[in-house]
């Protein structure tokens, strides 16, 4: 069976924070999920290649009674080592082909495409499931990160493949990236530093509903 057609394309594409306890990501990460998450992606950028191991597949565990798909970020040798449901490349973090036949035709694989539409171009013809792009706004996880402009979303829908807004995303300024062509939304900070992460992650699945 083709898991990923069943997983939604459009929703909220949550992304996990460095957090070095697993017990205590696991409770971070839980009432996201039952608020309501289209994707999970795996991502921690401080922790040790055991600790990412061990964080991936408890998170795996979590999200797998809950049909959420479990993405897990620059490593897809690990996703591939775990049966996680896919991988998301930067530009420094390998081939999509090579990562894609690791993972078979059916896992989730994302690419970062940044500010730059010739680079999706590249990675749909590669094999990419879906196009992400950013920083739209300041990024307090990436406040270095490159800024990519609104009409490049419009554009990337041309290629056939869900597009992802990144970066600096909120309840207040997610409907703008709605309404330009993102069929999900990147968030970690919107969320996990939120005083309440459920009502949160109900805030910006509300972006979808008024941009209908």
């Amino acid at each position: 069976m083709n898991q990923r057609s069943a997983w939604p394309s459009r929703g909220l594409y949550l992304l996990t924070p460095d957090e070095p306890d697993t017990a205590r990501l696991l409770a971070r990460v839980a009432p996201a999920l039952e608020a309501g998450v289209a994707w999970l992606q795996y991502r921690n950028k401080a922790a040790s290649t055991i600790l990412r191991r061990e964080q991936a597949a408890a998170l795996l565990a979590l999200c797998r009674p809950l049909d959420v798909p479990v993405i897990i970020n620059d490593d897809w040798r690990l996703a591939a080592d775990l049966g996680a449901d896919g991988a998301h490349l930067g530009a420094e973090d390998g081939e999509l082909q090579q990562a894609r036949a690791a993972l078979g035709e059916y896992a989730l694989l994302g690419a970062s495409c940044y500010n730059d539409f010739a680079r999706a171009e590249r990675a749909a013809e590669q094999g990419a499931d879906y196009l992400a792009f950013g920083a739209f706004f300041a990024s307090g996880t990436k406040p270095l990160a490159r800024r990519a402009d609104l009409s490049l979303l419009p554009r990337a829908r041309a290629l056939g493949r869900p597009v992802v807004a990144i970066g600096g995303i909120s309840p207040d300024n997610a409907p703008l990236l709605v309404a330009a062509g993102a069929d999900l939304l990147a968030v970690i900070g919107a969320v996990f530093d939120a005083a309440d992460p459920a009502a949160a992650v109900r805030a910006l699945n509300d972006s979808f509903r008024t941009s209908a």
